[in-house]
């Protein structure tokens, strides 16, 4: 069994095209980071030029104390939406990722097992046990790897609601605390 040029050339490419995807999914993911942290930092200028502008023209304390407290509630929300904004952003590549690391070790299964049962059709009478193992470990090793991403997905389906329940409790208490 021999390997020939073509091949050495479709695993290269096949390599190449994977880099490439990584590369594209994380340059996008940089890129919405990029975009959504320009408009936070927009926003927050436009919030605190808003706000000084607004104590500057307070008559008393009461309403200076009173302008405070205004502010203070939607810059808690726009944090809020901030972190939930990224925390979605990680999760979205995350599983982009994730789907590209699946389809790169389904495609190396595959050329593996096809690469034994050629290797198999030319080997040695009695070969057929080790070759029968090998593509049981194989199998063995999917299973596991199955289950490891099941469990990572159950713990990411975990933390996003804990992330959601957080920001409905921050928000809770800030809404109480205003209406106190």
């Amino acid at each position: 069994m021999y390997v020939t040029p073509e091949q050495i050339q479709a695993a290269g490419k096949a390599n190449v095209e994977a880099i490439l995807s990584i590369a594209s999914t994380q340059f996008a993911a940089f890129e919405k980071l990029a975009n959504l942290n320009a408009n936070a930092v927009k926003t927050a200028f436009e919030d605190s030029v808003a706000h000084i502008r607004a104590l500057a023209g307070a008559k008393d304390l009461q309403e200076y104390v009173s302008l405070q407290s205004a502010f203070a509630q939607p810059a808690i929300e726009k944090a809020i939406a901030y972190s939930k904004s990224v925390y979605e952003l990680a999760t979205e590549t995350s599983n982009e990722l994730s789907k590209l690391a699946e389809r790169r070790i389904a495609e190396w299964n595959e050329n593996l097992v096809s690469f034994l049962d050629k290797a198999a059709k030319n080997a040695p009478a009695g070969s057929d046990v080790a070759v029968t193992a090998v593509k049981q470990m194989i199998a063995a090793a999917n299973s596991a790897y199955d289950n490891f991403a099941k469990v990572a997905k159950q713990a990411s389906e975990i933390a996003e609601a804990n992330v959601n329940a957080a920001t409905e409790t921050v928000k809770g208490l800030a809404k109480a605390k205003k209406a106190a």
